[in-house]
This record gives structure tokens, C-alpha cells and sequence, in this order.
């Protein structure tokens, strides 16, 4: 009695041990369901959109300027930002508000990307914080679950200006 009650536990254990690192892979490498908050990504994304970020593409190098991408927070390692690539490394990229007269660039250094909300009044992004490692990025944002009259592929950045191709 005592053998098969624990044959039948450890058989559990192993079982939910093996979910739990396809669980586990899932989700690192392939992606997962993500709901953003706050109001830098208006209009493209409002507060409490709910998203499907994939993982692959910072994997496998393949992050591209316009993608949205959910980012470590280089202000605050326990939570998670939505912005937009603006600039890549070796990109010039203006680093200057969009209400200053006079306008400031710079390269992006080698490893990092330079990120952006699309509400540039309203978001504290790489104009404040500067650069982002790219080990810092967690996902690329491809597709708007929720709200359901909104679902389908991310529209391009109200921005598109600030990219620079110099």
C-alpha cells in the first residue's frame, strides 16, 4: 500500500515537472498573452489592450525598426515596458523632445536599440533613459488579442517622422 502510494507520487511529481519545463520553454522561447498598461503606446496601444508578444525574433536577431517590443525596464528590473524600435545599433536617431526648437542627435551604440512610445508627450523612454541593451528585450508584439473590434495586426507607428535613415 505504502509502495504504490508512493509510485503514484513520484509518477505525479515527474509529470509535473516535465509539463512545467514545456510550459516553461513555451513561454521563453515561443511566446505568451500580455496585457499592457498605461498610455505611451496611444493611440496603437490603450491601456489594458491585451497582446500577443513572440519570443523567437530577439532570439534570433530579428528585431527591426517599427516593431513594438516588450522590454525589461532599464529604470525598474521587476517590471516590463511596451515601446517601439525606433533606432537600431549604428542608427542616427534624434534624441530631442519633439516640442524643442532645437533638435539633438546621436548613434545608437553597438548592442543596444534606441526605444520610443508613440505618445511622445505622455512616455518615459529611451529620450529619458538613453539606450537599451538588447538582452534587455523579452518580445516582439505582432498581433492585438483584445479588445476584440480592434484584433489583428499592430498599425504602423503615428511617428514614422522620427525615423531617421541617415
Amino acid at each position: 500500500m505504502l509502495r504504490n502510494a508512493l509510485g503514484k507520487t513520484f509518477r505525479f511529481l515527474g509529470y509535473t515537472v516535465q509539463y512545467g519545463c514545456i510550459a516553461h520553454c513555451a513561454f521563453e522561447y515561443l511566446g505568451g498573452i500580455v496585457v499592457c498598461s498605461g498610455p505611451s503606446m496611444e493611440p496603437t496601444i490603450q491601456n489594458s489592450d491585451v497582446v500577443f508578444s513572440e519570443n523567437l525574433s530577439r532570439h534570433f536577431y530579428c528585431i527591426r525598426k517599427g516593431d513594438i517590443v516588450i522590454v525589461k525596464s532599464p529604470n525598474d528590473p521587476k517590471s516590463n515596458i511596451c515601446k517601439r524600435v525606433i533606432g537600431l545599433e549604428g542608427d542616427k536617431v534624434c534624441t530631442s523632445n519633439p516640442s524643442d526648437f532645437l533638435k539633438s542627435h546621436s548613434y545608437v551604440p553597438e548592442g543596444h536599440v534606441w526605444l520610443e512610445g508613440d505618445n511622445l508627450r505622455n512616455s518615459t523612454d529611451s529620450r529619458c533613459y538613453g539606450p537599451v541593451p538588447y538582452g534587455l528585450i523579452r518580445g516582439r508584439i505582432c498581433l492585438k488579442i483584445w479588445p476584440l473590434n480592434d484584433f489583428g495586426f499592430l498599425r504602423a507607428s503615428p511617428n514614422g517622422h522620427r525615423f531617421l535613415d541617415d
